[in-house]
């Protein structure tokens, strides 16, 4: 026991698990098939884990309810279609080409290479967080959901529509509902271009990768004075204020930083998939992203991921799969019902989350400060007090 208890408290000891996590997730690709449905899942369990770290800098860290979120996933995925693919077909004659392959460079259009694309999209959804960031400097509360909720469906309507308005010498700002497609694959130095067709793997990995580095910018951003700054915000604003927070630089930043990180996953997402429907640009995203974050945990940045990893698998895996198939599905016919399960994901969701502020308010791997706030005054938080 004595030993058990010096492992505990060595420095190393935190970081075996995670250290373990990363290396079984990097090795999972060798164990299946290179186009595998579970495969496909995982990464797309991987962009909804960025997605949901980057909200929950502004929601859990910051306390700043968004509804708009997809706002920065359709600038981060419309970035990729406008710079990937033949979209501005006579664009400077043949085309402008910046760091892809000899076949890229013979198609039409703004074909830049993808790295570039993700510090482009990083940049521009910085700048819209900042934007969404101003109108809510005097709000609180409700009416900052309700101006980022405006925000998002503003953004998605001027997407949907943005066959009609017209830049660069005529060219449409968006295909509309249809998609801008195909998009290039994804080129990194060194290595052959990606192709979705025929392997997935370097998709998995590249995206992985893409979550390292948002999670080490989540740990590090935590722990920092401007998070220290986010949590006291999120506390109480005025308080905050007295103790000498700049609450303007402070709310601005959480915006910068998440909507930054969601355009970086949307950037990807876009990729992925090969093409930028506008139509993907739904309020129902919003929801989806929160939920994840509320699951996990407000302002747990593991269970957040732990949240966007159920999700993901609940709606990609388990609902079109398990049960809209088989004896689920035959007993549901048995009873008379004719829908499918996958209609009502979003019920099934929010039954969920109805769960979980009933049984776990503070989520499946809360914060500590936060379980602490929402056990106070029972003898579970006298006891967390002690430890």
């Amino acid at each position: 026991m004595t030993a058990l208890r010096g492992l505990r408290k060595a420095r190393w000891a935190k970081y075996v698990l995670p250290v373990t996590a990363v290396v079984a997730a990097a090795l999972l690709p060798f164990f299946r098939p290179p186009l595998d449905g579970f495969l496909d899942d995982c990464i797309l369990a991987l962009i909804f884990v960025a997605m949901a770290l980057g909200l929950n800098l502004i929601v859990g860290f910051a306390g700043l309810l968004d509804l708009g979120y997809v706002a920065f996933y359709a600038f981060g995925a419309t970035a990729v279609g406008w710079w990937a693919s033949n979209h501005f077909g006579g664009f400077n004659g043949d085309g402008l080409h910046i760091g892809v392959s000899s076949f890229t460079e013979s198609q039409p259009g703004i074909h830049v290479n993808f790295l570039l694309l993700l510090i482009g999209a990083i940049l521009i959804c910085a700048l819209a967080g900042a934007i969404i960031g101003l109108p809510t400097l005097r709000l609180r509360g409700d009416y900052i959901a309700i101006v980022t909720l405006a925000f998002g469906e503003i953004v998605g309507r001027f997407m949907q529509n943005g066959d009609e308005v017209t830049v660069f010498n005529d060219y449409a700002l968006s295909n509309g509902r249809e998609s801008i497609a195909p998009v290039d694959q994804i080129d990194l130095p060194f290595l052959d271009q990606f192709d979705s067709a025929l392997n997935l793997r370097p998709y998995y990995w590249t995206m992985l990768g893409i979550v390292l580095v948002v999670l080490f910018v989540n740990l590090r951003v935590r722990d920092s004075r401007l998070g220290r700054a986010w949590v006291a915000l999120r506390e109480d604003e005025v308080a905050a204020a007295s103790m000498g927070v700049p609450l303007v630089k402070t709310k601005l930043t959480a915006y910068a930083v998440g909507g930054a990180i969601g355009g970086l996953a949307g950037c990807f997402y876009g990729a992925y998939l090969g093409s930028v429907n506008a139509n993907q640009f739904q309020f129902g995203f919003s929801i989806l992203i929160l939920a994840m974050v509320i699951l996990g945990g407000l302002g747990s940045i593991w269970g957040v991921v732990l949240g966007a990893i159920a999700l993901t698998f609940v709606n990609y895996r388990l609902i079109p799969d398990v049960l809209d198939q088989g004896a689920v599905n035959d007993l549901k016919n048995d009873l008379g019902l004719s829908f499918t399960f996958s209609e009502v994901a979003f019920g099934i969701f929010g039954f969920v989350l109805v769960l979980m502020m009933v049984m776990r308010p503070q989520g499946l791997l809360p914060e500590r400060r936060r379980q602490i706030e929402l056990t106070e005054g029972t003898e579970e938080s006298v006891f967390e007090a002690r430890i």
